[in-house]
């Protein structure tokens, strides 16, 4: 009996010490729904559609406000103002990585995309100014991306025009070119080792866009308590990180100082230069788990923008016709598609980019966090906060792109049918920590798209009123439905 006493007891005394520390906190945060002890807000969330959820709380309490994901606070940035303000404005207060349970089990803090401080300066430093030595915006990584879009053809002439489902194909290009950056090898696309890293890969990415890894993240003790589909992704990143510690070692036998010949040895080279330093961030372990941040988000993302693209295009036919009409008439049918010639497509490049506008691909961005306490819009946000940025307010800003819901290349052209730049375009986030591979995306989206559609025509299964275009998955990212199609040679 005096076990229970002293358990409940304890229990009240958690409760009334959760309530206390919030009601502190929420005296000078931005305002927001009143969270209840322990869980928060977690309750009022729809896990299966935050972006829905974060709209509605705008309605009530503004662009800035704060939730309760859990015990910690966590102030949402919605709309483009509120978003620009933080990102752009007050870019140094708000380059924190916020945080994502989940990766932080993988990446422990290391790499490119959820490291913090000087460790997140110096590796992006080094990364950028690495790519860019690898010939990223340049011509000889072009020619690199227009030979994979060619191997892509070859492989989608193999499908004979028959149904087939174009997931892993469309994955097999972006990770090769990735690969032949970082370990200057591509694959063939029936490699087994291959087929393995793009299955885990894939499978990652549903994973973390599920139901249930948003309950992890706002509840990480179950990370480490609880059965469940986030330990397949433990699994998954362990595999590909030991993948890629197997090429870094082959890369260290086989290193020539004065002829680097990746990424890898670039950053091995980087690596005997900074042996004397104690306090050096460049260490073997975040070598992994950078490779393992370029390899995922260079892959998937690229990927999946791709798949909803034809998935749009065969919604779409219109569009479609459009498009193939300009690629015949800048490009022609006896060339490849290359970056000078999206000057002269404005259709076209306006296509792409109404793709990443309305597929709304990462909806609440990767979290950040603020570097230090800051007086925002009147508000005092302490050092650390998690800050969540609505892509999805941005993109979907009526005011900007009118009829946001409907699937638009007129979005970004002018009354003369030129294309037409708008601030809002902000699929690759903004501000510091936009996505670092931003130019080398972009390049793949419009050479891989512009070389399919020269090659084939695209034909549904199903009637074009039938086709659904609704993602699946939309918690960390968008993840279109499962669906066929057949790839006709002109």
């Amino acid at each position: 009996m005096d076990a229970v006493v002293v358990l409940v007891l304890s229990l009240c005394c958690l409760l009334l010490l959760s309530l206390w520390r919030q009601s502190s906190e929420r005296a000078k945060l931005p305002p927001g729904p009143t969270p209840l002890p322990v869980f928060g807000n977690f309750f009022q969330i729809d896990v299966k559609n935050i972006s829905q959820c974060l709209t509605n709380f705008s309605k009530v309490y503004g662009p800035v406000f704060t939730l309760y994901l859990g015990m910690q606070p966590t102030v949402v940035l919605h709309g483009y103002e509120a978003v620009k303000e933080a990102l752009v404005d007050h870019g140094e207060e708000f380059a924190g990585r916020g945080s994502f349970p989940m990766s932080e089990r993988i990446n422990k803090g290391l790499g490119i995309i959820f490291s913090n401080g000087n460790r997140w300066k110096e590796i992006r430093r080094f990364t950028l100014t690495t790519l860019r030595n690898l010939g990223m915006g340049k011509r000889n990584l072009e020619d690199r991306v227009q030979e994979e879009a060619q191997c892509l053809v070859e492989e989608l002439r193999k499908t004979n025009g028959l149904p087939c489902d174009p997931t892993f194909i469309l994955s097999c290009a972006p990770c090769n070119v990735i690969c032949s950056t970082v370990f200057q090898n591509r694959f063939d696309f029936k490699d087994q080792d291959f087929l393995n890293l793009m299955e885990k890969v894939n499978e990652n990415t549903r994973i973390l866009s599920s139901p249930w890894m948003q309950v992890c993240n706002n509840f990480p003790s179950l990370i480490d308590y609880c059965p469940g589909s986030h330990h397949t992704i433990l699994k998954n990143s362990e595999y590909i990180i030991s993948y890629l510690l197997e090429k870094v070692k082959e890369h260290q036998e086989s290193l020539n100082v004065a002829n680097p010949r990746d990424f890898i040895d670039y950053y091995l080279i980087k690596l005997k230069q900074e042996s004397h330093n104690q306090q050096s961030e460049f260490t073997l372990e975040n070598l992994a788990v950078t490779l393992f941040d370029l390899f995922a988000a260079g892959t998937d993302t690229t990927s999946t923008t791709l798949r909803y693209a034809l998935l749009l295009l065969l919604k779409h036919p219109d569009v479609t016709a459009k498009v193939q009409e300009e690629i015949h008439r800048v490009v022609g049918r006896n060339r490849s598609p290359c970056m000078r010639d999206r000057n002269h497509m404005p259709y076209t490049n306006a296509m792409i980019h109404e793709v990443q506008r309305f597929i709304n691909l990462v909806p609440t961005s990767v979290p950040h966090a603020v570097t230090c306490d800051i007086k925002f819009r009147n508000y005092i946000i302490p050092k650390g906060t998690t800050i969540i940025t609505s892509l999805t307010s941005v993109l979907n800003d009526s005011k900007e792109f009118p009829n946001p819901e409907i699937f638009d290349p007129g979005h970004f052209l002018d009354k003369n049918g030129n294309f037409k730049k708008s601030d809002y375009f902000m699929p690759f986030s903004t501000g510091k920590r936009i996505c670092a591979g931003e130019g080398l995306a972009r390049m793949e989206l419009f050479l891989f798209l512009t070389t399919i559609l020269q090659n084939f025509q695209l034909k549904s299964l199903v009637n074009t009123k039938d086709i659904d275009t609704t993602p699946v998955l939309n918690g960390f990212a968008s993840v279109p439905p499962q669906y066929q199609l057949c790839f006709i040679p002109v």
